[in-house]
C-alpha cells in the first residue's frame, strides 16, 4: 500500500502534519485540502474567537464538499495533546467527550479530519449547561432574496437595541444570515430558547409577511427566525467557517453597515484572508458586550399571558409542558385541529443523497408539468433529516396553490429511501 503523502505546516508555533494535502476539496473551484488549512491559519485569531472553549460536533467531509458528510460527536481516542475535550450532555441523557478547539494547531487538526465547516455549541467548557451565546438564525424560505433578509435583520436589530442587547451580524455562508448576541451565562438552554421564541414572535409581529416564527415549513412565509437553534444540542456554523458549497463561501462576520450593503457571494475561502488582513475581525469586541435576557423573558411571559403557547421543539426532544402540537398542519386531524383545514402536502422523494432527491423532484415535475407551473418557490419543501451519523433528504410539495381537482394522483415517492434500513443494516452487522 502506498504511503499517504503528508506536508507539515506551522500552526501557532506547533508543527502539524496535513495528510493528502493536494486532495481536491472543492472541485468546481479547484481548492485543495491544504488551501482549506491555509485559509483557517490566515484567519485563526478570528476563527478561534468564535470557537475557543466551545465543544464542537465534527461534521466531516472526508471526500470533499461534494461528498456526503458524516457527524462525529465523540473526539477521536487518539488525538494530539493540544486538542482539548469537554463532556457534553444531550437531551437523551447520553453524553460525549467532544473536541474543543483552543489553538491554531487544533484548528488545523479538525480541518485535516475533513471538517470544512466548524459547528460549535453555544456554551463554554467551564459551564456546559448555561449558554453565553444567543443565536438568531435568519433562514429564508425558497425564493426569498438577500434584500428581504436584510430588511428582517434591520427589524431584528431594532428589537435588540430596544432590549439593550448588542447583535453581531454575519453572513451564514449559505442563503441566510446569523445575528450572534453574547449573553451572561446565567440561564439554562430552555430559558435561552424561550427568549429566542419570544424574540422571533416579536420580529414576526413587526414584519408580518416578511418574517415568520412558524416551525412547520408548510406554514412559513418570508424569513424564518429559527428559535430552536438555541435548544440544547443545536450547533450552527461559527464566524469564519467555510461552507461546503461550490464557491467555498465563508460565514463572514461584518459590522452592521457592512452587512446592510454587502453581497454574501463576495466572501469566499480565497477572498476573506485579504479582507481579514486589511481590517481585522469585525467581531473583535464581541466578548466585551455580554447582555441580559431578562427583558426577553419578560416579553415571553406577556406573550404567554396573551395565549401564545410554547412552539414545537425539535422532534428528538421529549414533549415539553405547554408545548403546542408537534403534528404538522398537513397531517392534523381530530377535534383540536378541526377548525383548521389540513394543508395538502405530499411527499414525492426520499433519498440518502440530496442530488438523488432533487433528481426525483425533476422527474415529478416532468410527470406533472401543469401542477409544477402553479407552485411558488416556497411550495417545494426540502427537508434535511438527521440519521445515526449522516443525513437523508425528503422533498415534499405543498399543493395549497393548486385547485383540488387538479391535484396529482397518489404515488410512491421516487426515490423511496427508507431511513430505517440503516438501523436494520447495523443490527445485521452486529
Amino acid at each position: 500500500m502506498a504511503k499517504t503523502h503528508h506536508v507539515a505546516v506551522d500552526a501557532g508555533g506547533r508543527e502539524v502534519l496535513v495528510s493528502n494535502p493536494t486532495k481536491i476539496y472543492f472541485p468546481k473551484a479547484g481548492i485543495t485540502k491544504l488551501e482549506l488549512v491555509q485559509y483557517y491559519l490566515a484567519v485563526a485569531p478570528g476563527a478561534l474567537r468564535a470557537v475557543a472553549r466551545r465543544p464542537m460536533i465534527l461534521k466531516r467531509y472526508v471526500n470533499g464538499a461534494e461528498g456526503e458528510p458524516f457527524y462525529q460527536k465523540r473526539a477521536p481516542e487518539k488525538r494530539p495533546d493540544y486538542v482539548d475535550i469537554a463532556t457534553f450532555t444531550f437531551p437523551s441523557g447520553r453524553h460525549a467527550d467532544e473536541v474543543v478547539v483552543n489553538n491554531a494547531a487544533a484548528l488545523v487538526y479538525v480541518a485535516n479530519l475533513g471538517c470544512i465547516e466548524l459547528h460549535p455549541h453555544a456554551v463554554r467548557a467551564e459551564d456546559m449547561d448555561r449558554p453565553d451565546e444567543f443565536r438568531i438564525d435568519l433562514d429564508p424560505v425558497p425564493g426569498i432574496k438577500w434584500d428581504q433578509i436584510v430588511d428582517v435583520a434591520k427589524v431584528a436589530k431594532e428589537v435588540l437595541d430596544e432590549l439593550g442587547l448588542v447583535g453581531w451580524p454575519k453572513t451564514s455562508g449559505s442563503r441566510g444570515a446569523h445575528l450572534w448576541v453574547r449573553i451572561k451565562p446565567q440561564w439554562p438552554f430552555d430559558q435561552v430558547r424561550r427568549a429566542a421564541l419570544a424574540f422571533a414572535r416579536e420580529v414576526e409581529r413587526r414584519a408580518p409577511g416578511r418574517a415568520t416564527s412558524k416551525w412547520w415549513k408548510e406554514e412559513r412565509q418570508g424569513v424564518f427566525l429559527d428559535y430552536n437553534q438555541n435548544a440544547r444540542d443545536r450547533t450552527t456554523c461559527s464566524a469564519y467557517s467555510v461552507r461546503a458549497n461550490a464557491e467555498a463561501r465563508v460565514s463572514m462576520p461584518l459590522s452592521w453597515d457592512e452587512f446592510f450593503t454587502c453581497n454574501p457571494a463576495d466572501f469566499t475561502l480565497r477572498t476573506v484572508p485579504a479582507i481579514y488582513a486589511a481590517r481585522g475581525d469585525a467581531h473583535a469586541a464581541i466578548d466585551e458586550h455580554a447582555g441580559t435576557l431578562d427583558p426577553l423573558l419578560a416579553l415571553a411571559e406577556r406573550q404567554a399571558a396573551e395565549g401564545q403557547a410554547d412552539a414545537p421543539w425539535p422532534p428528538h426532544f421529549a414533549k415539553q409542558a405547554g408545548e403546542a402540537s408537534r403534528v404538522a398542519p398537513s397531517r392534523a386531524s381530530g377535534t383540536k385541529r378541526a377548525r383548521k383545514a389540513k394543508l395538502p402536502v405530499i411527499t414525492i422523494a426520499q433519498a440518502k443523497l440530496k442530488p438523488d432527491a432533487l433528481a426525483g423532484l425533476e422527474r415529478w415535475k416532468a410527470r406533472h408539468p401543469d401542477v409544477a407551473a402553479k407552485l411558488a418557490p416556497e411550495d417545494v419543501l426540502v427537508d434535511t433529516n438527521r440519521g445515526r451519523a449522516t443525513a437523508w433528504y425528503r422533498i415534499r410539495i405543498n399543493l395549497k396553490n393548486v385547485p383540488a381537482n387538479e391535484h396529482p394522483p397518489a404515488e410512491e415517492p421516487d426515490p423511496n429511501y427508507d431511513p430505517r434500513s440503516e438501523y436494520a443494516r447495523e443490527n445485521e452487522d452486529s
